[in-house]
């Protein structure tokens, strides 16, 4: 099984900006958090500042990969180009969040990105991301079987 995670803007601050509310780890260091839990899945990190390098790889994945997990940064609430990009491919996406995005400021509670996705999970942390892909994985075996 193949899971394409991506990070979205900003995220290659891990580490630097805010670490109270995102952590202290670098994004390196997110990553091997990432992998310890995975031996059987293939997982692949993208980051990208870009929405269109994103979008690309959204499309991209849709015949290289199983599934999605996606932390869009601030392209979560307001990114149609990307909210289209995923609800046009065949494969799950399941959005991820560090920060509980509904304890937020007001322009970040809504997700325009979590309608089109299997699921989201946020407030977590790193272990956002594993629960999402832990998740996303069961669901993908489950439908194979």
């Amino acid at each position: 099984m193949k899971i394409l995670v991506i990070n979205g803007p900003n995220l290659n601050l891990l580490g630097k900006r805010k670490p109270d509310m995102y952590g202290h780890r670098t994004p390196e260091e997110v990553e091997k958090f990432i992998l310890k839990y995975f031996k059987e899945v293939e997982l692949k990190f993208f980051q990208s500042n870009s929405e269109g390098e994103i979008i690309d790889q959204i499309q991209k994945a849709d015949a290289a990969y199983d599934g999605i997990a996606i932390n869009p940064g601030a392209f979560t609430h307001y990114s149609y180009a990307i909210r289209d990009a995923i609800e046009s491919i065949r494969i799950p996406v399941a959005e991820v969040h560090l920060s509980n995005i509904a304890a937020r400021e007001d322009f970040r509670h809504k997700s325009v990105i979590a309608p089109v996705c299997i699921g989201s999970v946020a407030g977590f942390g790193a272990y956002s991301y594993v629960i999402g892909i832990q998740a996303l994985a069961h669901l993908i075996k489950r439908k194979s079987e």
